[in-house]
């Protein structure tokens, strides 16, 4: 940074990022610890220890269609993303830029259109993009800013499209917990991520994080290019080795890749043939499937294909082991009922209904979600945690339900700007750490928290409620 200020707050995000490191355990350590907490509250409340544990373990193993299907959001995308006909795209798209700080901008616009497609695909995209760019001898780009704008995807409006968790989630009745439905019914993609205020509230936010792209990115004089971080020039994506015994000849040869992908395709194009667009893509396994069978295709070779994902499967841990968990915290605060009859989630929407009113409850929602999202950053296992209660707050104060679930989409958003776990993912792909890109974040973070909850408050006056509507 050429400026004092810009300086201090680069030091400042740093200091952060080393505080976190050091003292905040891994994610799975607080997803635990909202059971503990959870459960401790539902008995402090009236509930008897055998209803609380009834709710934890009927809870548990709740969302496994869901987990699965949001762990083959990260295989889809990152099978697609390492294609070789996607890396040779990349290679191409790599030569637009003409400076560095040029190209920091462009990764980030790249990586926030990508986002609205797929969040896994565009840490992958992202990453390989920031990789090529930094094999480029004629420009020097710094490549933490790059690092940075490559997250922006997660960091800024991944929930703002297609592979939104809460959106596909309440779009799906067959994956909602049935306390969730009954307090929320159904909601179309048409009532939250394809609103107008949704597209006025991303563009906003694109535009933002490309203007504090543009101003925070070094000059080349103070630029640190990725040499200077040890990080090899050769290409992100490993080549495919070359055969080496007969019985290898068909994971070789593109036949079950075709025979399996015209299988696919037939399937997807009877599916938006007799359904609408909207309805296809809002189905998640629809949603999956469409990537799993593009990626086999664009992989051509089942080896390729399948050492794709074999490389993808690390960084789905932290939603198989997590989403139990979350499953068990919905149940506790939907089943386990205290004093009253009355459960947790009750007890809470009562609580949003007295701090907040109809027009102020997107801001005070909002706020309330992103604290939250930096202690439990899995955007569809803390939906499952928050939304009875914050959901049920909506009815009671006559909130547009689907605006409450795009204020938690922008919400949800913001804690990623400064939380490592999202970031592996990309980190593994560039060869750095948190600390090197989370400067440069924390600055998008400075600009996106009052923006967001500005919007949200402003947008949401413009919509009225919808009662729920059951499948």
């Amino acid at each position: 940074m050429n400026t004092t200020n810009e300086g201090l707050m680069a030091r400042l995000a740093l200091r952060c990022a080393a505080w976190s490191e050091r003292w905040f355990p891994d994610a799975w350590v607080f997803a635990a610890l909202g059971v503990v907490i959870v459960a401790i509250a539902a008995l402090a409340f009236g509930s008897t220890p055998v209803a609380a544990v009834n709710a934890f373990g009927d809870g548990f193993w709740s969302l496994i269609p869901f987990t699965m299907q949001m762990a083959f959001v990260v295989i889809g995308g990152y099978v697609v993303a390492t294609a070789p006909v996607v890396a040779r795209l990349i290679d191409q798209l790599a030569r637009v830029p003409k400076s560095g700080r040029g190209a920091i901008c462009y990764v980030a616009l790249v990586s926030m259109l990508a986002s609205l497609l797929s969040w896994g695909f565009s840490l992958v995209f992202g990453g390989l993009l920031v990789r090529s760019l930094a094999r480029r001898e004629d420009l020097r780009m710094d490549y933490r800013a790059a690092g940075a704008a490559a997250y922006l995807g997660l960091g800024a409006v991944w929930a703002m499209g297609l592979s939104s968790s809460a959106a596909q989630l309440q779009a799906n009745p067959a994956s909602m917990p049935p306390g969730l439905l009954a307090i929320t019914g159904v909601l179309p993609f048409t009532s939250t991520i394809f609103l107008w205020q949704s597209f006025a509230l991303t563009a906003c936010l694109i535009v933002a994080s490309l203007l504090v792209c543009w101003l925070t990115a070094p000059s080349d004089r103070n630029a640190r290019t990725a040499h200077y971080f040890g990080v090899s020039e050769a290409t992100a994506v490993p080549q495919l080795p070359p055969r080496q015994r007969p019985g290898e000849w068909l994971e070789y040869s593109p036949l079950l890749a075709v025979l399996i992908g015209l299988l696919g395709l037939g399937w997807l194009g009877h599916e938006f043939v007799t359904k609408s667009v909207v309805s296809a893509i809002a189905n998640l396994n629809t949603y999956n499937f469409l990537f799993l069978t593009v990626g086999l295709l664009l992989h051509w070779r089942p080896r390729s294909f399948l050492d794709a994902v074999a490389r993808s499967v690390p960084s789905t841990a932290g939603v198989l082991i997590q989403f139990p968990l979350y499953g068990g915290i919905a149940a506790l605060l939907t089943h386990a009922q205290g004093a009253g009859g009355l459960t947790l989630a009750h007890r809470l929407s009562q609580l949003f209904v007295h701090v907040a009113s109809t027009d102020s409850f997107p801001a005070v929602m909002g706020a309330y979600s992103a604290i939250l999202g930096f202690f439990v950053p899995s955007g569809g296992g803390k939906w499952l945690v928050e939304a009875p209660y914050v959901m049920q707050a909506a009815n009671d104060l006559h909130v547009h339900l689907g605006w409450a679930v795009q204020v938690y989409n922008a919400a949800e958003a913001l804690p990623n700007l400064i939380n490592p776990f999202w970031m592996l993912p990309l980190l593994g792909v560039l060869g750095l750490k948190a600390r090197d890109v989370v400067g440069y974040t924390f600055m998008q973070l400075l600009v996106h928290v009052p923006l967001v909850i500005g919007l949200l408050w402003l947008l949401g006056l413009t919509l009225d409620y919808v009662p729920p509507v059951m499948p």
